[in-house]
C-alpha cells in the first residue's frame, strides 16, 4: 500500500435533508449567463447555440452558515444565488430525456466572485479561474433528495443584511436542467459527487466585511453566510 507523503485533505461533503449521511462533493461545474437578465447586466449576451461553463475546485465549497473572511487579491466581491444539481449516477453521451435519471438531488447555493479580476480576466480574453475559483467560493446549503423536490417555477431570491437583492424564477433560466446534464455528458462523464450550479439570476452586487447574505429556492434549504474581515 502506497504512503502519502503528506495528510491528504479531508473530503468535502454536504448534510442531507432528514438524513444522516453526508454527499461527498466531487467536481462543481458551473453554468454561465443562464439568466437573460443578468446577461444582460453584466454586458453581455445569451449563446443560444450552447450554454458555456467554468469550475470550481472542492476546495471552494464552504456550508452554509459559516463565515467566509473576505477574499485575499479583490475588492469587489459579489453574490450569485444558484439553483445546485447534485448527480447521483454516471452519465455520458446522454440525451435531455435521459438526464434526469442522473440526478440524485437539488440544493441552494452561492457562488461568489471576485468580480473585479472576472472583469479583467474578461477584458483580455482570459479564464476566469482567479476571479470564480476561490477557499468559499461555492457557499453551499443542505441538499435535498429529487424524490422531495421537482424543479418547476419555484422562486428563488437572495437578500443582503434583509434587503432583497436578486429574485427570479428557476424556470426562467435559458439552458433547462436536462439540457445541462446532456450537453456537460458530451464532454465529461457525469459522476455521483459532481454539482452543476445552473447560474444565477440579475441583481449581483458586491458585498463587504459585516453582511449578512440569505437565500433560497422555494421548497429547499435556505443559504446563508456572513462577511468576515479579511485574512
Amino acid at each position: 500500500m502506497s504512503a502519502y507523503l503528506f495528510a491528504p485533505p479531508p473530503v468535502a461533503a454536504l448534510p442531507v435533508t432528514g438524513q444522516a449521511g453526508r454527499f461527498p462533493v466531487n467536481r462543481i461545474f458551473c453554468v454561465g449567463r443562464n439568466y437573460a437578465a443578468h446577461a444582460a447586466e453584466m454586458g453581455g449576451e445569451i449563446d443560444r447555440e450552447a450554454p458555456f461553463y467554468f469550475t470550481k475546485s472542492a476546495r471552494a465549497v464552504l456550508e452554509s452558515g459559516a463565515v467566509l473572511p473576505y477574499p485575499p487579491g479583490t475588492e469587489d466581491l459579489h453574490h450569485e444565488i444558484e439553483l445546485v444539481v447534485a448527480i447521483g449516477a454516471p452519465a455520458f453521451r446522454v440525451a435531455p430525456e435521459q438526464a434526469m435519471a442522473a440526478v440524485w438531488g437539488y440544493g441552494a447555493g452561492l457562488d461568489m466572485t471576485r468580480r473585479d479580476l472576472q472583469a479583467k480576466a474578461k477584458a483580455k480574453q482570459r479564464p476566469w479561474s482567479l476571479g470564480k475559483d476561490f477557499e468559499g467560493s461555492a457557499v453551499l446549503a443542505a441538499l435535498t433528495p429529487a424524490a422531495d423536490f421537482t424543479p418547476a417555477a419555484q422562486a428563488i431570491r437572495l437578500a443582503v443584511n434583509g434587503a432583497l437583492r436578486q429574485e427570479a424564477r428557476i424556470d426562467d433560466m435559458v439552458w433547462s436542467i436536462p439540457e445541462l446534464i446532456a450537453d456537460l455528458s458530451h464532454y465529461y462523464h457525469l459522476a455521483p459527487g459532481d454539482l452543476i450550479m445552473t447560474g444565477t439570476p440579475a441583481g449581483v452586487g458586491a458585498v463587504v466585511p459585516g453582511d449578512r447574505l440569505s437565500g433560497g429556492i422555494e421548497g429547499l434549504a435556505p443559504v446563508e453566510l456572513v462577511l468576515g474581515a479579511a485574512d
